[in-house]
């Protein structure tokens, strides 16, 4: 599924997939790069069974693409140093941004707050500490 996803720009069925009901905090990189891509505190629950999120952690990790497959227009999200695809942005997400990242959860690595630090990504331990 991975390998479907991110190199052939598949799509993994909703609601049966690892992260689309996650809630733990930490941040969620590239599975192909280890770029690091959303964070939990811009997740929320799409209703749609894909983790959704408002906004990438890094803009500069993020590339979008016109894609008019499947007879609609839709934007693609790809990882820029790996080029994976990652899944679509729209335009009905919840404020402040009003977009709705919809990730394939096999395109993406979780990794967890308690573990940033040992897997190498302790700069953003930060975010986590700032929250209420």
């Amino acid at each position: 599924m991975q390998y479907t996803v991110t190199q052939q720009s598949g799509t993994e069925p909703p609601f049966q997939n690892e992260y689309w009901d996650n809630k733990r905090e930490g941040i969620y990189v590239d599975i192909v790069s280890g770029e690091p891509l959303f964070s939990s505190l811009d997740k929320f629950d799409s209703g749609t069974g894909w983790p959704s999120f408002t906004r990438p952690l890094e803009p500069g990790t993020i590339v979008e693409k016109k894609d008019e497959s499947l007879f609609m227009q839709r934007t693609e999200v790809r990882s820029k140093h790996a080029d994976s695809h990652l899944g679509h942005v729209f335009p009905d997400g919840p404020p402040p941004t009003k977009l709705r990242y919809c990730m394939n959860s096999a395109a993406l690595r979780f990794i967890p707050k308690g573990d940033l630090k040992k897997e190498g990504y302790g700069e953003y331990l930060k975010l986590f500490n700032r929250k209420k």
